[in-house]
């Protein structure tokens, strides 16, 4: 298994991508999440995913020339038409005028609408923290998950990120995670492995708890904490769809499916600013105090760092470099 650098992941990942039809600035803003997520260790929104990415750009899935429409509607609300392009293209786009209208007026939001998946919503969370202020982030997905005690899928992992600043361009605190008790990718993957899974994470066709991931695909994926986490999946459902006009999860495609209509997910976000309390500081200081006293605790994300090389699998190597065209 080689060790690569993940600058290196990165512009062999920009380099598939442009060649497979993406803009050159559209290619570099999905690159830079994958690198993060490969230095970070969340590989599966990391290398996993390009291969999709590539399929979807030559069948036009995804648009890989898509330029984003950002508008301000009202002024703490901003809104960026991904028309059918990546997410993180139509992110890096919104940014500045979510950040200027949440710094005017204290909170602000931002709906990305018509837009690809975006994977990793840390990777959005995480800017906005850098940038001084705090940010919650919820989106939506496939269906893969039923309500506690059902059988029919409704919603999908549906995640949600939060990240708060440090107030000096770092992120104290981060959380992102999905409304399920694992993310489906640890399914998918323990499937091409052939290994099983710990039972607690999904359920058979009939409801019955599984190890078998075949089953648990054909089956649903267990809300974490059962009916508490189905709430924050049903929140993140009706934010990330509603307010952005995103397609509801039991309409949404299998997202890695080569060909097929648009994925049409929508992504939403809030900005806040802590300068709205003098108490912020401070009391995130008291509670990481407190979490510090408890011998080897920490806050979600403290001491979070990006590794300058990691291993990847031969056969992820040997794939990122041939979609790049260098094999």
């Amino acid at each position: 298994m080689p060790v690569i650098a993940t600058y290196e992941i990165e512009a062999l990942s920009k380099a598939a991508l442009m060649r497979h039809g993406a803009e050159d600035w559209i290619a570099a803003s999905v690159a830079d999440a994958i690198r993060e997520a490969e230095a970070t260790g969340n590989r599966i929104c990391g290398l996993y995913y390009l291969e999709s990415y590539c399929q979807q750009l030559e069948t036009g899935r995804v648009k890989g020339d898509a330029v984003p429409d950002v508008t301000r509607p009202r002024p703490g609300s901003v809104r960026v038409d991904a028309r059918f392009g990546f997410a993180q293209a139509a992110f890096e786009k919104a940014l500045p005028e979510a950040i200027a209208a949440c710094r005017e007026n204290g909170t602000a939001s931002l709906a990305v609408c018509n837009a690809h998946t975006c994977t990793s919503l840390g990777y959005f969370t995480g800017q906005i923290a850098r940038a001084g202020l705090i940010g919650l982030g919820l989106t939506n997905a496939t269906p893969i998950v039923a309500p506690p005690g059902g059988r029919t899928r409704v919603i999908g992992t549906n995640p949600i990120a939060f990240s708060v600043p440090d107030g000096q361009g770092g992120v104290a605190m981060q959380f992102d995670q999905s409304t399920t008790t694992v993310a489906l990718g640890k399914i998918t993957m323990a499937k091409a492995a052939g290994e099983s899974i710990p039972e607690g994470w999904a359920v058979d066709k009939d409801g019955r708890p599984t190890t078998d991931p075949e089953a648990a695909l054909a089956g649903s994926l267990v809300s974490m904490g059962g009916y508490k986490g189905w709430g924050f999946g049903l929140m993140a459902e009706l934010l990330a769809a509603g307010l952005t006009g995103g397609l509801a999860s039991q309409d949404v495609a299998p997202l890695k499916t080569p060909e097929g209509a648009p994925h049409d997910l929508g992504q939403f976000y809030l900005l806040i600013d802590p300068g709205m309390s003098e108490h912020f500081a401070a009391r995130l200081a008291r509670v990481a105090e407190g979490v510090a006293a408890n011998e080897g605790a920490r806050m979600p994300g403290q001491g979070r760092t990006e590794a300058a090389e990691v291993d990847v699998p031969d056969a992820l190597w040997a794939q990122l470099r041939e979609l790049a065209g260098q094999a």
